[in-house]
């Protein structure tokens, strides 16, 4: 598992290295061109001051005998190119080539040189480079030490300065983990940093929606047991009046009762697994989807029960496609629904099924030419298990909530609207055309 702080922390002392040992490497150079300026400006004032003094040849080398512990070597040579002096006597310069700085080569290294005239006699001072170096070395290094001591303290800095910002992750973390199904409160954000403000929004969010699913799904529970209830009580009693028939005519009776009470029962938990399947918060699946091909299907498929309810069941739909993106089984449901409505809660006429264009939209009409439902119910009649009164037995009340259910997930709407005959009920579902 990665650790963000773990991370940080290598990221961090990664750069502050990285930029360091930069930024050591221009200190380091600069430090020993600077030592060796001062190196050089030493020997020059070192053999001005030689230059300046005003003894004879033989009390000038007289004047700076035992002087071995210097770090550079003094040469004097008169006019006439006789060495004078040098010291320390058992180091050997080669002469001066020209006058003021150089560099030559003698058995004991590379020297750095500076050469000058005076009254007849040439001075030259010269020091071991070497000697140079590990003088400057020591100097640049200095600069450096408090930069490596304070590397450990600055990883440990910064371990625990990320460590403290990061305490509002943790604490929004373990105010998550005391959230249960029966307490999903929103997260406080008065103290939440601005850089995790939007993941506890978006975690209030989807608490919020997980709050409604659950209360929804407990309410749907709750319902369905209520309306199953029913069902389930009658079947049980028309088993009892089958089991107690005293003739075949009454336990024929019994049994035709007991196919009717099943078949309502199974249409019931149909109608309850179509409506569990439509969650409007998953989007449908886009794909193009032909209404018209669709509604001459869905009249097809209920063309038989039409015509055994008496009824004229027809269809009608432009010859081009009306094309929408979503889910062919969910609006085929949607369409069974309709048409299945309309000729339950239909005695006699017909029910017409529409399709076409408006306002860059499709839409689908079911009409038909039954009783409809009044105007007063109309804002309650999607609701699930809501039936109006004096409507007919046998509906379960969830045809029109899943109708409203696939329209919401595939971004359309759903509305009733009064018959164009002026009597009966026209459903109208829009949905958006397929670009």
């Amino acid at each position: 598992m990665t650790s963000i702080r773990r991370s940080l922390l290598v990221w961090l002392l990664s750069s502050v290295l990285a930029g360091g040992i930069g930024a050591a490497g221009v200190v380091f150079v600069q430090a020993r061109i600077e030592v060796n300026d001062i190196f050089d400006y030493q020997l020059r004032q070192l053999a001005l001051t030689l230059r300046d003094r005003t003894y004879f040849p033989n009390d000038f080398a007289d004047s700076l005998t035992g002087e071995e512990s210097l770090d550079v070597v003094i040469q004097v040579w008169a006019a006439d190119g006789t060495l004078l002096y040098v010291s320390p006597a058992n180091m050997v310069v080669p002469n001066a080539v020209q006058l003021g700085f150089g560099q030559v080569v003698a058995s004991g290294g590379r020297w750095r040189t500076y050469a000058t005239q005076q009254r007849g006699l040439t001075i030259q001072v010269a020091q071991p480079l070497a000697v140079r170096n590990r003088l400057a070395f020591t100097a640049a290094w200095r600069t450096l030490l408090p930069f490596v001591v304070a590397l450990p303290l600055m990883g440990l800095l910064i371990w625990r300065l990320v460590g403290r910002e990061l305490k509002p992750i943790e604490t929004a973390a373990q105010a998550v983990a005391r959230r249960s199904p029966q307490s999903l409160d929103a997260i406080e954000t008065a103290n939440v940093p601005v850089e995790i403000e939007p993941l506890v929004t978006a975690l209030n969010g989807l608490l919020g929606r997980l709050s409604g699913a659950l209360e929804h799904e407990r309410q749907f529970i709750a319902d369905a047991a209520h309306e199953l209830r029913t069902p389930l009580t009658a079947l049980r009693l028309q088993l009892q009046l089958a089991e107690r028939a005293r003739n075949d005519d009454e336990r024929a009776r019994s049994h035709a009762a007991l196919r009717e009470g099943i078949a309502r029962a199974v249409r019931l938990v149909e109608q309850l697994l179509a409506l569990a399947r439509q969650d409007p918060d998953v989007p449908a699946e886009a794909r193009a989807v032909d209404l018209a091909v669709a509604a001459h299907s869905a009249v097809d498929g209920h063309a038989a029960s039409a015509e055994a309810h008496g009824l004229s069941l027809g269809v009608e739909a432009p010859a081009e496609p009306v094309v929408v993106n979503g889910d062919a089984a969910s609006l085929r449901t949607l369409l069974d629904n309709l048409i299945d409505n309309a000729i339950r809660y239909t005695p006699s006429g017909r029910v017409d099924v529409r399709v076409l264009r408006e306002d860059g939209r499709a839409i689908l009409e079911v009409e038909d030419t039954g009783p409809g439902i009044a105007p007063s119910d109309r804002g309650r009649a999607f609701d699930r298990f809501y039936r109006a009164e004096g409507a007919p037995q046998g509906g379960s009340g969830l045809g029109l909530a899943i109708v409203r259910r696939i329209a919401d997930k595939h971004g359309g709407s759903a509305e009733l609207l009064d018959s164009r005959s002026g009597h009966g009920l026209r459903v109208r579902v829009s949905l958006p055309l397929a670009a």
